[in-house]
């Protein structure tokens, strides 16, 4: 792994460390159809977290694993700005992870 790489790497692991300190890690994934969703985050059959979880982490770490490209351009952080504005917990350090991830993503 380059060392972006390996720095994306980092913060999906930072990522989930965060989505279960937050309680937003959830022990069983949702019904299949819910994650075949053609919506861009899935908007129309998960929460983001669940996205997050369930399809941003997965796809991003087989990415890296078999050394395929990750996207030329990632922005995340305003999808994630906007639909965790009126959590009841605290997602400030969630949104940083995710800046930082689209940062080190776009300089791959």
């Amino acid at each position: 792994m380059m060392p972006a790489e390996t720095d994306v790497a980092a913060l999906l692991d930072a990522l989930q460390a965060e989505l279960e300190r937050v309680d937003q890690w959830e022990p069983a994934p949702p019904p299949q159809q819910a994650l075949s969703s053609p919506l861009p985050f899935a908007v129309d059959t998960l929460r983001f977290t669940q996205w997050l979880q369930w399809i941003f982490l997965p796809r991003t770490r087989a990415l890296l694993d078999a050394h395929g490209r990750l996207p030329l351009k990632s922005a995340i952080l305003p999808m994630a700005e906007e639909a965790l504005a009126d959590t009841d917990w605290d997602a400030s350090q969630l949104l940083v992870l995710i800046g930082r991830i689209d940062r080190a993503m776009n300089r791959i």
